[in-house]
């Protein structure tokens, strides 16, 4: 029996845990769209993606709390009366996760604590979906990677990502607050933060093709990905949050068709009819931590909700060129 998303979520009051960011507002932008009653929270902090146009068009029908999740009284107070949290708020970069790993453990770990803390004094019977990465399995042992594969993580990122997931699935055992963890892969669109690369490839290779730049590509570029559009996520997003089947259990999002790093930006240049690119070697601080080929197999996630990515990869390539083109100035 199909999911009926809008049916569990119209009404209902959702806090989504860094809802400025490119994965948050975009599921603003669907519950609203449901009549939920959203409240965003976001801390703003430079370089992670929090954007206030992100939620342009949707502003004056949601509530935006700009706080900082590792804050304990202000956690305890925002989490009262909601009925679902989207847990989306952490940092993503595994280079920066090496450079600085306390901030990356106080963001990913801490903040996962004081949340579900919070939950548990304040609001026990909320639901919570977390975002989990593919980052924590580390290098593929084999392919398809399943739920089953080893977790060994190749860089802090990884590891306090492990520990936030699992401290979400541990109060679901223990404590009884309905949690379940999508471990996405990489996904792309509108609304992503355009000022770096610390966050995913695909996005950056699209801004420097659009400024008509060369692209510098590691190793042969022959690295094969998986990538979701952010449409398709924040379907599972709520798809998970909308049944009772998914808690205390994690589950992969994927495509299921693979694409190599360097296809991925002649598909770039293709459809933006700009920039080029150069193979260059490894940097040693890159080579350390590169997975090498990853792509997921979602099969338990379907499985229980039904969900499987609808829009095609190069589909979604042309609609997130065609954003930043349009828009470019609030994301430069």
């Amino acid at each position: 029996m199909a999911i009926d998303q809008e049916k569990v979520l119209k009404n209902s009051k959702v806090m989504i845990t860094g809802g400025l960011g490119f994965i948050g507002s975009t599921l603003a932008h669907r519950l609203v769209q449901f009549g939920s009653e959203v409240l965003i929270v976001d801390s703003l902090l430079p370089d992670y993606g929090g954007n206030l146009f992100n939620v342009d068009g949707i502003k004056e029908r949601v509530k935006i709390n700009i706080a900082d999740v590792r804050d304990g009284p202000g956690m305890d107070y925002l989490v009262k009366g909601q009925d679902f949290i989207f847990n989306l708020a952490g940092t993503l970069s595994h280079i920066d996760s090496m450079a600085d790993p306390y901030t990356d453990l106080e963001i990913n770990c801490r903040s996962q604590l004081t949340i579900l803390e919070a939950c548990r004094k304040n609001n026990p019977g909320v639901k919570i979906v977390f975002s989990g990465t593919r980052g924590q399995y580390g290098r593929a042992q084999y392919l398809p990677v399943d739920e089953k594969h080893p977790m060994c993580p190749t860089d802090v990122n990884g590891i306090n990502n492990m520990a936030g997931e699992w401290y979400h699935i541990l109060y679901n055992n223990v404590y009884g607050i309905r949690a379940t963890s999508l471990r996405l892969t990489n996904t792309f669109g509108p609304r992503h933060q355009m000022k770096h690369a610390k966050q995913g490839f695909l996005n950056w290779f699209v801004r420097m093709a659009i400024e008509g730049k060369e692209v510098p590509i590691y190793g042969d570029g022959s690295q094969k990905r998986d990538f979701n559009y952010v449409d398709d996520v924040v379907d599972a997003l709520i798809l998970a949050a909308a049944t009772d089947k998914t808690n205390g259990e994690v589950y992969n999002i994927g495509s299921g068709k693979p694409v190599s790093v360097l296809d991925t930006l002649k598909a770039i240049i293709g459809v933006t009819g700009s920039g080029s690119y150069r193979l260059i070697d490894f940097p040693d601080d890159k080579k350390k931590i590169e997975v090498g080929d990853y792509y997921a197999d979602y099969s338990k996630f379907s499985g229980i909700t039904g969900w499987r990515p609808k829009t095609d990869f190069m589909e979604g390539l042309r609609k997130t060129v065609r954003y930043y083109e349009k828009n470019r100035e609030k994301y430069w």
